[in-house]
């Protein structure tokens, strides 16, 4: 799949989801006046790697802060506004901001240009939505390799949106490049401390299973995909019982997912006789706080196998 740069066409805002995929580029080559590019990233992670690949030739303002869940998230009137006004909006796509989507189809011509992460990427090497093999899972943060396509996808449309920086950009890519291959190596080391036998990986919400795949767990969700669905008590039981039967020592709570859910796991765990440890709070759905020691995106996924390692060993 060709990396794009999305112009959109229409200047209707609505609030609806969107059913289809990412529109067609239109290119705007006038930069800001002080000659950085303003630019509105939808997630914590977005935001991170805009400001990474733009260096000093951007600034970056994030719609969502940390532990906000995207999958819920209705933008403001204060949110249309700044993403009209800006130079570039970054957004993830594959569904992931589902209540704004036509907000990025019906963005004015005369406003920003519009970066879609998804379009960026192999449909390939894409994971299924659930039992619906025709919508893909938008968790792609979860597999660095996956994330070094983002950013190229990022790198690819500031230098069409600013070509005078370019340089700057390719620059910064491949810094990025190689810090990102290093995390890689972390993480499968990591890893590699846990027999295969233990790595079942139980969360509140199906947001792992990028990660599953590339580093070799067995994921499971308490709520789907999207945390727009309930968990039941049916699935309560389920989950409860392959704990049991699994005999897996901790299970977890996600720093945007409320942790109610984990927590009546645990208890329906516990009444079956079993007892399961909550290792530790994951970072699913944003970044941590600046506080947190994982207010990047490397830090954060570094934090998030630590956590898992330390606590299924």
């Amino acid at each position: 799949m060709n990396h794009k740069v999305k112009g959109i066409l229409g200047a209707a805002l609505s609030f609806s989801i969107l059913l289809a995929g990412c529109s067609s580029p239109t290119v705007n080559t006038d930069p800001t006046q002080d000659n950085q590019l303003n630019i509105v990233a939808t997630t914590t992670m977005l935001a991170d790697l805009s400001s990474v690949i733009g260096g000093e030739r951007v600034t970056v303002d994030g719609l969502m802060g940390p532990g906000i869940d995207p999958h819920l998230y209705q933008a403001s009137a204060g949110d249309v506004s700044l993403m009209q006004k800006a130079d570039v909006v970054v957004y993830n796509g594959l569904h992931l901001e589902g209540k704004m989507g036509e907000i990025f189809e019906n963005l004015s011509t005369q406003g920003p240009v519009v970066i879609c992460i998804e379009e960026g990427l192999d449909e390939s090497k894409l994971l299924a939505w659930e039992t619906d093999s025709s919508v893909h899972d938008p968790h792609i943060w979860f597999d660095v390799s996956l994330w070094e396509a983002a950013a190229k996808t990022v790198a690819d449309g500031l230098s069409q949106a600013d070509p005078d920086g370019k340089s700057d950009y390719d620059a910064n890519l491949d810094a990025y490049l190689k810090e990102l291959e290093e995390t890689e190596t972390y993480i499968q080391t990591r890893a590699a401390e846990l027999p295969d036998g233990q790595r079942v990986l139980v969360t509140a919400h199906d947001a792992f299973q990028y990660f599953g795949k590339a580093y070799g767990f067995e994921v499971r969700g308490l709520q789907g995909i999207s945390t727009d669905a309930e968990a039941g008590t049916a699935d309560v039981s389920d989950l409860a019982n392959f704990i049991v039967e699994r005999q897996i020592k901790a299970i977890f709570v996600e720093s945007s997912v409320p942790p109610k859910t984990i927590e009546a796991l645990q208890a329906a765990v516990k009444a079956k006789g079993f007892d399961v440890a909550i290792g530790g709070e994951l970072y699913s759905d944003s970044l941590g706080d600046a506080d947190s020691g994982a207010g990047t995106y490397i830090l954060t996924v570094k934090a998030n196998i630590d956590t898992i390692v330390d606590a299924l060993k």
